[in-house]
């Protein structure tokens, strides 16, 4: 379900001190973080997160056509190992 467009996105306040923190010492580290529902604005651009995805933190490089969606979106939760071939009698 989509958020209301009156409140605005949802950044973790935090996670937009680290950004500006960054922004202003123009120096390239990566930030880790557990929100992964944070919506990526224009200011995370070029900036690397270590997104949380409940076991390691995965490197997500922020590119522009990256805005307004979430990081989670990025760091997938569960990995696919195969369908299991049958065997044949």
């Amino acid at each position: 379900m989509a958020r209301s467009l009156k409140k605005g996105p949802y950044v973790d306040i935090k996670l937009q001190k680290k950004v500006d923190v960054l922004n202003e010492s123009k120096k390239k580290s990566v930030i880790k973080t557990w929100s992964r529902r944070s919506m990526i604005t224009p200011e995370f651009v070029g900036h690397t997160f270590g997104v949380h995805n409940g076991n390691k933190f995965i490197p997500v490089y922020v590119s522009e056509n990256m805005v307004g969606h979430r990081l989670g979106e990025f760091a997938p939760t569960r990995t696919f190992r195969t369908h299991t071939t049958k065997k044949e009698a």
